[in-house]
């Protein structure tokens, strides 16, 4: 809820401003905010220590934060009216069109956690490493006069992330059939070889030459 203070040059004025600084280290909570600046701008100086103790205290923090903000020499200026507190309502809805001034350097948890969820993102995170396997396949044609060229050419055609295929052999199963038998490494997060056999080596078009496949090894890497 929004305090009012009126007639901050009188004596009443600061009355209530020392009343409403019991306890407190400026008028919004526990760190200086623009409300202790509007209100620092219509105090005319600093209230006495004897009268208003709590008052003198906050003017004396709330100066001391604006002397380190602003370090240059002062030659000191006189205003008089409300024109004063105009000014500096002003030059605050102007601070407050700049995303990158930070007037007296407080940062909020919120803030802080902001800018380290930010610099965290900018650190791409470690990969980690997936394993690898070596697998040895059987691949079977459906007949003796099945052509093992095309067959192995048929096997070979299958590229995909994750695998790669590697030295191969006929090997005679009978009545004249030879099957062909391959090895291959993959990537165990990228290829399923099941999946591969399933659903690419004996559907269409590599079913024209293979008739099954069989995984006689798998060894991890």
């Amino acid at each position: 809820m929004a305090v009012t203070f009126a007639d901050l040059h009188t004596e009443s004025g600061l009355k209530a401003l020392d009343a409403f600084l019991s306890g407190k280290s400026y008028i919004s909570g526990s760190q200086l905010t623009k409300d202790d600046v509007k209100v620092y701008a219509s105090v005319s100086g600093k209230p006495s220590a004897d009268l208003y103790p709590n008052a003198s205290k906050w003017y004396e923090a709330v100066s001391t934060k604006l002397a380190s903000s602003f370090p240059g020499k002062a030659v000191g200026v006189s205003i008089g009216g409300q024109a004063a507190v105009s000014a500096v309502e002003e030059k605050e809805d102007a601070a407050d069109d700049d995303d990158d001034l930070d007037l007296f350097g407080d940062e909020t948890e919120e803030e802080k956690k902001a800018a380290e969820a930010r610099e965290a993102a900018k650190v791409p995170a470690k990969k980690k490493e997936s394993g690898k396997s070596s697998v040895l396949m059987d691949i079977k044609p459906w007949d003796d006069e099945t052509d093992m060229k095309k067959l192995e050419e048929s096997v070979r055609s299958v590229d995909m992330p994750g695998l790669l295929w590697g030295a191969s052999k006929l090997v005679a199963v009978g009545y004249g059939i030879k099957k062909l038998q391959i090895m291959l490494t993959i990537v165990d997060d990228l290829v399923s070889v099941d999946t591969m056999i399933e659903e690419v080596l004996t559907v269409e078009p590599h079913n024209e030459y293979i008739q099954s496949c069989d995984i006689v090894a798998f060894n991890k890497i």
